[in-house]
């Protein structure tokens, strides 16, 4: 029996809290989405269109590494794609003004030792 489908972007962020539930995890696509943007930034500014994909390949291959080897889930991106990419962007910018903890303190199952 397959679980329910979520409906919606405002039940589909704790389940992508919970599926990023350790911090090096988060770090992991912290790291990638942000050097995805600024190769994005470069190709633009140079027109460089053929360093698109390397924007691409960067912020997946770190989420997926944090995922398979850290995690050890399936990421949320292969069934809620849309959700999942306004999620990670969501996360990265809660990260970057120091504002994820209360979201994570709110959300996450088993609250994080560390």
């Amino acid at each position: 029996m397959q679980p329910e489908r979520i409906q919606s972007f405002e039940e589909f962020w704790p389940y992508y809290l919970n599926e990023h539930a350790k911090g090096v995890t988060r770090w992991f696509h912290f790291v990638g989405t942000n050097i995805g943007i600024m190769i994005l930034v470069y190709s633009i500014s140079t027109s460089n269109w053929k360093a698109i994909p390397l924007a691409v390949i960067f912020g997946y291959a770190f989420a997926w590494v944090s995922h398979f080897f850290i995690e050890k889930n399936r990421p949320a991106t292969f069934t809620y794609p849309g959700w999942s990419f306004k999620a990670d962007f969501r996360l990265c910018r809660l990260m970057w003004i120091g504002r994820l903890g209360p979201e994570l303190k709110k959300h996450l199952k088993e609250q994080p030792l560390i």
